[in-house]
């Protein structure tokens, strides 16, 4: 069984078992999170929601909290004596689902 759930403006295929990186969410590691977003409920048998499966929930773990490797942007002018460099650390929420509840 799979779901698609929305979170972080994104929307991610899920299964039980399986560990997903998302935006950052302010929990705690260890704390339980529950997902009443889920657009599409797939298995033996397939619901699709209009826009939201009535009643199905994906419960998770937070496995801890983190920020990426870092992205540098380097932007740079020739012949002009013009450059920046930036850097940037997205922060993100690791979680393994348990279960899906359709």
């Amino acid at each position: 069984m799979y779901a698609i759930i929305k979170t972080g403006g994104k929307q991610i295929k899920v299964e039980v078992g399986q560990s997903i990186f998302v935006e950052k969410l302010d929990v705690e590691a260890g704390d339980k999170v529950t997902f009443d977003e889920v657009i599409l409920v797939g298995g033996e048998t397939t619901k699709v929601g209009t826009p939201l499966v009535e009643g199905a929930t994906v419960e998770a773990t937070v496995e801890k909290q983190g920020r990426e490797k870092k992205v540098v942007t380097f932007r740079y002018r020739r012949r002009k004596d013009s450059h920046r460099k930036q850097g940037h650390r997205q922060p993100y929420t690791k979680l393994t689902i348990d279960a899906i509840n359709a």
